[in-house]
């Protein structure tokens, strides 16, 4: 993988990568780095308890978070086949009109994709069923990965907290008495280390937006004390807003900022700015765009360039044999946005004088968009959040301690 393969992976804000890079790489290490000296200044005992907490925490609602929706999804997938049904059948397709829908596509490819028809035929025939198995998927999806991080998880780990503190504290009642008993003895310090296509067809980063809000509300439930649930419920629901709304925001000023400034249209994936054969066909006049109706030119067109483009980034699929997959639903909108921001590009490229030397200052230009828009929503997670949060439980509670590890508290 190349660098612009990666920094074009990290600022697909529709894609889990960012949130692989935000979550894994900077936020949770420096969440446990600054709960460790957080909670030091109450004891280090404080701070152990505290930490371990905290990894426990962050690492297992990721590894549940990032793959449990895909593994459950594909087990759903798995499931419908075997019930006869194909789960690629497109929901929004129950919805004709003049130009796709599902007996308008059966009409359409029944000679150019037979196999591909037969799945959407049985959805046609049994509408209803087919709905319900997609609306369990979408349940099922969201549902088992929320009540294994909002539930399952913080009950496990506050049962091993008050496990490991029984031990501590015998530990410290042996000392105490072995201390008395010997009192010559050189003192040790001891330390211990219904839904509807639109929810169907909800992306995996839409899915886990969803599981975040059950999670929020499942940690609220479990928290153990009143200072606990007020300080997840501000802490997670901040994270929601700057794991899901402030990146795309971020980048959508910053691209804004750079097409009036530097007079570049940044829209564009990195990939696509770092496309050789793109670039030449555009140097050569031979990029060849939709003039009339989208689906048309797609279906009629399929191994043009612009196809081949809307396939890559704009979730249009195709079969093997360059058939559109009649099954599938064309965004339209999306395809046409995109079709507009490759023009901007085309245009401004060429009034540049020098395609490739404009393409490469858009490139440099996006990528560096992309790795301020990566660090500074980094380090609002990372590090902003965290302060502010020990400020407010400063001030709410008195104590610097995790409000769940402190005791007497309702």
């Amino acid at each position: 993988m190349s660098i612009v393969d990666i920094i074009s992976a990290i600022g697909n804000n529709s894609s889990v990568y960012p949130l692989i890079v935000r979550d894994c790489g900077i936020e949770v290490p420096s969440k446990v780095i600054l709960t460790y000296r957080q909670n030091l200044k109450d004891s280090k005992q404080m701070a152990y308890n505290a930490t371990r907490e905290r990894l426990i925490d962050e690492y297992g609602t990721s590894l549940i978070w990032l793959g449990g929706i895909p593994a459950v999804s594909k087990l759903c997938d798995w499931s419908i086949k075997k019930l006869g049904y194909n789960p690629n059948v497109n929901l929004s397709l129950l919805k004709e009109n003049s130009k796709q829908g599902l007996e308008y596509n059966i009409k359409k490819f029944q000679k150019l994709a037979p196999n591909e028809v037969k799945d959407m035929e049985k959805v046609l025939k049994n509408k209803s069923t087919y709905q319900k198995l997609l609306a369990g998927k979408f349940i099922l999806s969201t549902a088992i990965p929320v009540a294994l991080m909002g539930y399952f998880l913080p009950k496990f780990n506050f049962a091993l907290t008050d496990k490991i503190r029984q031990k501590q504290e015998a530990r410290k009642e042996e000392v105490r008495i072995l201390k008395k008993s010997l009192e010559p003895a050189r003192e040790q310090e001891i330390s211990f280390k219904g839904v509807t296509a639109a929810l169907a067809n909800m992306s995996t980063v839409h899915k886990m937006a969803i599981t975040d809000g059950g999670l929020t509300i499942g940690r609220v439930g479990t928290a153990r004390n009143k200072y606990e649930k007020m300080e997840l419920g501000f802490k997670m629901s901040m994270m929601m807003f700057l794991n899901f709304v402030a990146p795309i925001w971020i980048a959508k000023g910053f691209d804004s900022f750079s097409n009036k400034i530097f007079k570049t249209n940044v829209n564009l994936d990195p990939n696509l700015l770092n496309d050789k054969e793109f670039l030449k066909d555009i140097e050569n006049c031979k990029f060849k765009m939709p003039e009339g109706e989208i689906i048309d030119f797609l279906d009629k067109n399929p191994n043009s360039k612009f196809a081949k483009l809307a396939e890559k980034y704009c979730g249009i699929k195709y079969l093997k044999t360059r058939i559109r997959d009649p099954r599938a639903f064309v965004d339209e909108d999306r395809v046409q946005k995109f079709k507009q921001e490759i023009e901007k590009f085309i245009k401004q490229a060429k009034e540049s004088g020098n395609i490739n030397k404009f393409a490469k200052k858009a490139l440099m230009v996006k990528s560096a968009n992309i790795l301020a828009n990566v660090g500074i929503s980094s380090f609002l997670l990372a590090w902003a959040l965290p302060k502010i949060t020990f400020i407010l439980r400063k001030k709410v509670t008195g104590t610097d301690a995790e409000p769940g590890l402190v005791r007497n508290k309702t």
